[in-house]
Parts: C-alpha cells; structure tokens; sequence
C-alpha cells in the first residue's frame, strides 16, 4: 500500500484543526492511522431501488471496518425514470448523471478519502458514479441494490409483470383491449418488491455491466434486492475494497480498453439497454478510451445474442440469477474467444476469474442462457443504424422488435416533442404503416435527452408496433419494445438530417442492413439544409441550460468532459 491520501488531513501539527473536526465525528486517534474509506450511497425515499439502499450502506460500512477501514458514508442524488417519465422531470434524468458525478468528485477530493466503495442502483446514477470514479481513480468497488422480484398475474398464472406491463396497460385502456378494473390490478401488484425494475432495463443492464467492468463482484446485477445474499455481497464488497487499497489497484487500472471491450460483448449477449450504448460510450471515454458507433456496430457483428430477458422475451431478470447470473454469460463469450482475458478485475485478472467461474458455476443452462452452439441470434441483440437520417449513427434493440418489423417503409408522422406524438397517438391519429418521428429532443434540444417509453408502450399497447416504428434523437427506456430508433445523430438541434424530414416523407428502417434512410434527393435534403433556421433554446437558465451548452453528441455518449 502507497502512502494514505488521507494523511493529508490526519497526520502533522498543522492537521490539528482537521483531527479535531473528525473527532467532532467521534473517530479516535486509532481510526486516524488507518484508511478513510468514502461509501458513496444514493438511498432515498422515492426511488424504489434505493429504498434498501440504508441496508446495503450499513452491510458495506461492516466489511470495511472487518476488513481494518473507517467508513464515511455520503449522499448523493437520484431520480426514477419511471417516476419521471412523460412530463418535464424527465428532461433532469440524463442531467443528474452529471450532477452525481461532479458530486462524488468533489466530496472524494475534498475529504481525501483513501478508497471508494459506490452504492447505485437506477438508471443513470450507476454511470454517474462511474463517471465521478474515473476522475478520483482510487481503489473502488460497485455494489448495487439489486432488482425487485416481478409480478405475478391473478392466480400466479401466465408471464410474469413488471413496471412495462403498466405502460403498455394505459395505452391497451385506451385501445377499448383491457379494462381499468385489470389495469389497477397490474399497478398494485406489477412492482411488488423494493429494488430496480426486474427486467432488464437500463439500471439492471448497467448493474450487470459493472461485473463485466470488473468493478463489481459476482452477483452484484442479479441477486435480487429482497434476499439476504445481496447484503453479504455488500459485506463482502467493503473488505474487497481494502484489498483493492493494499494492493493499490484503483479504478482506473481496471476499466482499461480491455475491460471496455468485455463489458460491450456482455451487453450484445444479454440484450442490455439501449441506453447502455449512451452510458458505456461516456464511460469510455471518461477512461481515456474512446469507442464509437462503428466500436458498437463491430460488436454487435462478431457476438450472439444470448439472453433474452424482459423486455426482449418473457422472463424476469430472476430467471439469470437463478441459473448463475453474469458469470455464465461471460463465461460462454470466453468459449468463442469474445473475452479479453488480459483484463483486470476486482477479482483479480480476468482470467483468474474465468477460472473460478469454471469451478464455480455450472455453466449456461441452454434455456435461460443459451450456449455458443445454439443462441437465440449469431449477431449482437443491438443494432447500428446509419443513413442520410443518421449519418453518425441510431441505436435499436433489435431483439425486442417484432421479425415483421426489421424491414419498415412508410411515411413521417413528423411531431417537436413527445408530447405533440403522446397526444397523436393516443388520440388515435397514428396509421399502420406510419413512421413516427420525434425530434428536438437530443441531449442539446430536450435538453436532457428524454426516454420515450410513454409513446412507444403506447403504440405496443394499441396493437401497432408490428405495423408503426418510431425514430428519434431523444432515447428510450430499457424497457422499449418494438421498432424504436433512438440516439439519431446529428440531433435536430444541432441542424441534424431529422430536423428536415418533412411530414408524409418515406423513410426506409432495414434493421437487418443497418440503415435508416429518408427517401429523397441530395439535392432536396440539401435544399433543405439551407433554409433550416435553429429553434430558440427550449430553457435559458438553471441546469438544463448550462448541461445543453456543454453537452456532447449521443454518438458521443452525451458526454461532458
């Protein structure tokens, strides 16, 4: 072990003031000779993935001082995605990826904590942590909250539900296809449980990735948040972290180029978010190793596909715990020669921890995790698109679109902001055949980049996603299902091809060839390009105005250096 950081604020006659204010903390002159350990925790009332979250701090905070540490456990802030879907909170999600970041920065650097052990558990405060991690690059740990267990329909028969069966219900309400009677059941019962959603949506797909980073300890994605198991883990993750510190391996040695790699061949594996393709990009390049949409479209080529868990098929995120969890998976990528094994871990090198697995796990079951000889798709659950609509790349969860769909012809249905297409769609305006167009809602334009599962649970919902796809430049939910292109790059705001599509435009989706296209001439398109004036800035003040006059592209990451 290097020299503590935090003898900088516990050692020498001129750090009498600041022994003084830590035993204002009541810790003693023994706590002081030994390391500071920051346990940076996002528990919160109204987030239900962090309502466990005081548990697992308290489990984390017990294995450091087992394993010799003091414990300083930190705030930060979260929002729900779910909570903040539809209306003008969720313009402040992506945002908040960056306020934690520079939060955990500030309060690692200010207090010269030693070692880092990160509680996240919900969509964008994994990344931000991350993020926030990369810049202190000390020795850290990831322990997430974990996932909720799913709902069950009436008599526990048929597919289980998750928080995506309610927004798919409101708009089968709206279609006259279920009753609010079945509706008020889904919502009292459909999240049943503390935890992130039990799909795999942004936040478990970014919990699960961390074990792929290598900056989380097996399980740490799928032990779900209701079982004991999940606080031992935490335990387990606080003296992981002493580890880490006497034998100086900081974060930054661990998310290297290689173990960027592993963690993009996971997420084609197991259908992640699409929003994984936003937060692994930012990631990358917060660690000095920048991939681009042609990284991903790579990626998605050379890796099967898997898993399929909800929302791509029927099972809960349970299902992958229940037969191994990650480490199956990466253990099956490492079968097709798909895993870096140059790359470290907390667990050591990857392939130490390829070893444990093989006398660890039973291997992939063939059902839940399918293995390399039969997967569900040779290529990647991800999928790249470019065109004249996107020159710099969309992104598609290709493995929750209907095969009908992966080759769509029709015209724009051209709408400014979710709520203009909400009210369209609902309102029983949206034809089969049509291309419904979104735009204005970018990382610059929204500002924030707003997730768009309202709409598009909304055209599930009334029987069109095997006859509507949907493109925009703002994102979507991890819960999406069908024909849903988001992250089109150039934004609007930024005078991207989407701010010219006119409405009754047709527009080619091939999924399967990679390209989103607007069906008219150069000379139109650039036409066009000349008489486009940018729109006035949707907010002049506050966060959202200082986050859109910094942010990067979607293709970029969203990323604020």
């Amino acid at each position: 072990m290097s020299e503590l950081r935090s003898a900088q604020i516990t050692q020498g006659v001129a750090r009498a003031p600041h022994r003084s204010l830590l035993k204002a903390d009541g810790i003693t002159d023994e706590e002081m000779k030994r390391p500071l350990v920051a346990v940076f925790n996002s528990a919160n009332d109204i987030i239900p993935g962090h309502r466990n979250l005081d548990k697992i701090g308290e489990a984390v905070k017990a294995g450091i001082y087992m394993a010799g540490g003091v414990p300083f456990e930190i705030s930060t802030i979260g929002i729900c995605d779910g909570i903040a879907m539809n209306h003008d909170g969720m313009h402040y999600s992506l945002v908040s990826r960056e306020v934690i970041a520079d939060s955990l920065e500030c309060a690692v650097q200010g207090h010269a904590f030693d070692a880092l052990v990160c509680i996240p558990n919900c969509d964008k405060i994994v990344p931000g942590m991350i993020l926030g991690a990369l810049r202190v690059n000390i020795p850290t740990v990831f322990v997430s909250g974990g996932p909720m267990l799913a709902g069950h329909q009436r008599g526990g028969c048929g597919p289980t539900t998750d928080l995506n069966t309610l927004f798919i219900g409101a708009g089968e309400v709206v279609a006259g296809t279920m009753s609010e009677e079945d509706l008020t059941y889904y919502e009292n019962t459909a999240c049943p449980t503390c935890g992130s959603c039990s799909g795999l949506f942004t936040a478990n797909s970014m919990n699960c990735l961390c074990e792929a980073l290598g900056i989380a300890l097996p399980g740490n994605g799928t032990i779900p948040a209701v079982y004991s198991e999940r606080i031992r883990l935490a335990k387990e993750a606080g003296m992981k972290v002493m580890e880490l510190l006497e034998k100086d391996i900081k974060i930054g040695d661990i998310v290297t180029e290689a173990a960027i790699h592993n963690a993009m061949e996971c997420d084609m594996a197991f259908g992640g978010s699409t929003n994984t393709v936003l937060h692994l990009t930012a990631i990358a390049r917060g660690a000095g190793h920048p991939i681009t949409m042609d990284d991903w479209e790579q990626a998605s080529a050379r890796t099967p596909h898997l898993v399929k868990i909800q929302p791509s098929g029927p099972r809960p995120l349970s299902d992958l715990y229940e037969v191994g969890g990650v480490p199956v998976v990466l253990g099956e990528l490492d079968k097709l020669g798909l895993m870096d094994r140059s790359a470290m871990t907390v667990m050591g090198t990857m392939e130490e921890y390829l070893s444990y697995l093989r006398e660890h796990c039973a291997g992939a079951d063939g059902e839940v995790v399918r293995t390399k000889d039969n997967p569900f798709s040779p290529v990647g659950a991800l999928k790249v698109l470019y065109g004249n609509i996107a020159p710099d790349g969309s992104i598609v969860k290709k493995s929750a679109v209907d095969p009908t769909m992966l080759t769509h012809k029709g015209p724009a249905r051209v709408f400014e902001s979710e709520e203009e297409a909400c009210e369209a769609i609902n309102g029983g305006k949206i034809r089969k055949g049509d291309v419904v167009v979104i735009r204005y809602e970018g990382p610059k334009g929204g500002p924030g980049m707003r997730e768009m599962l309202t709409p598009t649970a909304a055209i599930v919902g009334m029987g069109l996603s095997d006859s509507v796809a949907l493109i925009t430049d703002g994102r979507f939910s991890g819960a999406t299902k069908g024909p849903a292109i988001g992250h089109v790059s150039p934004e609007a705001a930024a005078g991207g091809p989407i701010a010219l599509i006119e409405e009754g435009d047709m527009i080619l989706v091939d999924i399967e060839n990679g390209v989103l296209s607007l069906e008219i001439s150069d000379e139109e398109l650039a036409r066009r390009k000349a008489a486009w004036q940018p729109p006035a800035p949707k907010h002049n003040h506050g966060v959202l105005a200082k986050y859109a006059s910094m942010v990067s592209s979607a293709d970029k990451g969203a990323y604020i250096a």
